[in-house]
């Protein structure tokens, strides 16, 4: 068995989009305080599809949302002549191939997204060439169904953050986050806007459904200082990425107040990276994606390396990457999920590319037995809403 052809594409998106709200969701780049939206740097209006063939004349697909144009440069230029004519299943081997190759320009960053999109696509291949959902191969289901929360509710007027939340809360979600809209800039009357968005959430949703909150890296280490013990009395379940993911030492300092838990590594990168959270004890909740952490061959370690200190995995974003992963592993209790919207910042963007990503029903997703792989395919008539660079 070999695999016979890479092939990257990067689809932008060029059709209506929505334009996010003043104080939309805290960012790295507030603090910089510029006359534009800080927030267009976030904003993923562009993705990238990877393909890996096999003469099995099966296709495993891949994805990564990060630097599309340059991601793709890194497939076609340095990764794609170490994957042709190798065999799929020798997936440790390609994986540190790629790792070590590129390491002196890699690691972390564009880098790893692109051996991430890379790596999910060789495990869909394997899937289908087995005629296996690959959370078979990862152990098989842990759970009967997943348990997902709703991630939108960015900052907005309250009365339209109290009709998303009960929207929510009637879909029979059990967990659900918003986003703080005022950072370090905004000083302490920020401080109670955020409170606002915060209390408005809780009020409307009660106590018998999980909350978190997240800063997005958009705080400095003394403004969540600060912060934090003013959200105790809304007992949520987590902060997340309080302040900028390479400030460990802010990370566990923060989680030592013992206040409110702590996640993070969304923007964090392979196994090594997430070592140094666990070590430095700066996180209650781990949450690479997998589609940046290095991809299935990567979450898969760090899901073990987490399980061993009794840390939860919770992936950032849904998608059937992070969903295969989750249901193979019992530290991973439920999984992120982006409703289906109009196209805002972009992440929502998978639902206009790809066909079988599972609808939320009562709180839950539940992963087909019987599709293959990662039970996708590349919806092409959809991609004529995009423009698409070979």
């Amino acid at each position: 068995m070999k695999i016979t052809e890479v092939r990257a594409r990067v689809v932008e998106w060029k059709q209506k989009t929505v334009p996010p709200q003043p104080h939309f969701c805290t960012n790295p780049v507030d603090l910089l305080d510029l006359p534009t939206d800080t927030m267009s740097t976030f904003r993923f209006h562009s993705w990238l599809i990877v393909e890996v063939a096999s003469d099995s004349g099966e296709v495993g697909i891949g994805n990564a949302a990060l630097s599309p144009r340059v991601t793709k440069q890194v497939v076609d230029l340095y990764l794609k002549p170490i994957l042709i004519g190798q065999n799929p299943f020798d997936y440790e081997y390609l994986w540190q191939h790629m790792y070590r190759r590129t390491i002196a320009f890699g690691r972390k960053g564009i880098g790893m997204v692109a051996i991430s999109a890379v790596d999910i696509a060789l495990w869909d291949l394997m899937g289908k060439i087995l005629k296996q959902p690959v959370f078979r191969l990862l152990g098989g289901k842990t759970k009967a169904k997943i348990p997902v929360y709703a991630s939108r509710l960015y900052s907005q007027p309250l009365d339209e953050l109290r009709k998303e939340a009960a929207l929510y809360k009637s879909e029979g979600f059990r967990a659900m986050k918003v986003r703080f809209g005022w950072g370090p800039l905004d000083g302490a009357q920020g401080m109670q806007r955020n409170l606002e968005l915060v209390r408005t959430a809780r009020e409307t949703i009660g106590d018998e459904i999980d909350l978190m909150a997240d800063a997005y890296m958009g705080w400095t280490f003394e403004y969540a200082r600060r912060m934090i013990p003013l959200l105790a009395d809304y007992h949520l379940r987590w902060v997340e990425e309080p302040v900028l993911p390479d400030d460990i030492g802010g990370y566990a300092a923060l989680r030592a107040l013992n206040i409110v838990p702590i996640s993070g590594g969304e923007h964090e990168f392979t196994l090594y990276g997430f070592r140094e959270l666990i070590d430095a004890k700066a996180v209650d909740v781990i949450q690479f994606d997998t589609n940046r952490v290095g991809g299935i061959t990567q979450a898969r370690k760090v899901q073990a390396l987490a399980e061993a200190y009794e840390i939860p995995v919770i992936p950032h974003a849904g998608q059937m990457h992070n969903f295969h992963v989750v249901m193979s592993s019992l530290n991973s209790p439920m999984a992120e999920y982006f409703p289906p919207v109009d196209v805002e910042v972009g992440n929502e963007l998978f639902w206009y590319i790809f066909k079988g990503e599972p609808l939320a029903k009562n709180g839950y997703i539940e992963l087909d037995e019987n599709a293959p792989g990662l039970g996708l395919t590349i919806d092409e008539q959809a991609l004529k809403k995009f423009e698409v660079m070979e």
